[in-house]
């Protein structure tokens, strides 16, 4: 029997993929934990540039598993069981939560529908490309829930109070080209076009000083959150140590010797 979640690097790219295709890459609780854990391990890993997530099979993630029975490592029930509880969860080791705080630039690669927890885990990653065929569904409010990993969060802010509402309150399906135009993801790409336009984007990503780009996510993040003196302090302090850096040097040198650089993350 397969992992439910897959792990591999290559060329300074970790891969992780849900793998659960004939449950629509549903997420049990045991996945929870898989998955945290490699996003963990991925951006602790100096040699990991950049961090694509997708899935297998006809959807990215359709959720979180409902009809789940298993139990979890730390004792509750399945994860829609009346047993989970603000104790029985650890909110700092979800997916969501290491999305969130990690400074490893994350691609999603939406290789079919997101809705839900999927949906919301799609929006925790930094770059979103999605294929013509797949969709998101914000559904919660129809399961009599709330968006309950960060899509109340994440919405306002990429939509707009007037966009995030009327979507959180309806649950509306929407199309790729939906999604797109209402910027909900970067670009929309043919099926069959997907893995190759992401890993693009991710070797991309990681030919660049990878301290520059980590410390560049870490700013965009503390920017949302501070005023504008406040966050320029915040970029001088993280600029001093970059400027005393090896790849900081070869950047510089690199563009005057007019050739490609060689970045070594130091």
């Amino acid at each position: 029997m397969s992992d439910p979640v897959l792990y591999e690097v290559n060329e300074h790219i970790a891969t992780i993929t849900l793998n659960r295709p004939e449950r629509m890459n549903t997420i049990s609780g045991d996945m929870l934990d898989m998955l945290t854990d490699y996003l963990l391990k991925a951006d602790a890993d100096k040699d990991v540039r950049c961090i694509i997530l997708t899935g297998t099979g006809r959807a990215f993630c359709a959720g979180l598993d409902l009809g789940e029975a298993t139990r979890h490592k730390d004792g509750a029930t399945g994860i829609a069981s009346g047993a989970v509880t603000q104790t029985t969860i650890n909110l700092k080791h979800t997916p969501p939560t290491a999305l969130y705080n990690m400074d490893t630039p994350t691609i999603c690669a939406l290789n079919g529908s997101a809705a839900g927890y999927g949906m919301d885990t799609a929006l925790g990653c930094d770059i979103r490309i999605m294929a013509e065929s797949a969709k998101m569904a914000a559904a919660f409010t129809k399961r009599g829930i709330v968006p309950e990993s960060g899509g109340t969060w994440f919405l306002p802010r990429l939509l707009g109070w007037s966009k995030a509402a009327q979507l959180i309150f309806t649950g509306r399906t929407l199309k790729a080209k939906e999604c797109l135009e209402m910027g909900l993801v970067s670009e929309v790409v043919g099926d069959n076009e997907l893995p190759e336009r992401a890993r693009a984007v991710a070797k991309e990503i990681a030919a660049n000083a990878p301290m520059a780009v980590q410390s560049s996510k870490r700013m965009m993040r503390m920017g949302m959150e501070e005023t504008f003196d406040t966050h320029v302090q915040h970029v001088f302090l993280q600029l001093l140590p970059l400027l005393r850096s090896a790849d900081a040097r070869e950047g510089m040198l690199a563009f005057m010797e007019k050739r490609e650089p060689k970045f070594e993350g130091r």
